[in-house]
């Protein structure tokens, strides 16, 4: 097989995350969507303004970024197969207020 200068892709298959806000931080990013829009002449959804605000403060935050170069553990889910399929989480932990959907 020959050996080429590109590799493989990275996985882009993207993830669905619904989230719960309070009426302050909703206001307040409603209010960066009109600033957005006054700044470039365009409109954007809050959802689409989100995940880039999410990669800028992630590339900005020191501690994670040192984290992450010292090697993080692998994500761990509070669901289980079992509970999962039982609709039932595998602690007694509240809910999250995020839900990842693959």
């Amino acid at each position: 097989m020959p050996e080429l200068k590109l590799g493989k892709l990275p996985d882009r298959t993207p993830a669905k995350i619904t989230i719960t806000v309070l009426p302050d931080l909703h206001r307040a990013l409603q209010q960066y969507a009109s600033v957005y829009r006054t700044t470039y002449g365009e409109a954007e959804a809050i959802s689409e303004l989100i995940p880039f605000m999410i990669g800028a403060f992630l590339e900005s935050d020191r501690g994670f970024a040192k984290a992450r170069k010292d090697g993080l553990p692998e994500p761990t889910s509070s669901f289980t197969r079992e509970s999962a399929r039982r609709g039932r989480r595998a602690s007694s932990a509240p809910p999250p207020t995020v839900n990842e959907e693959a």
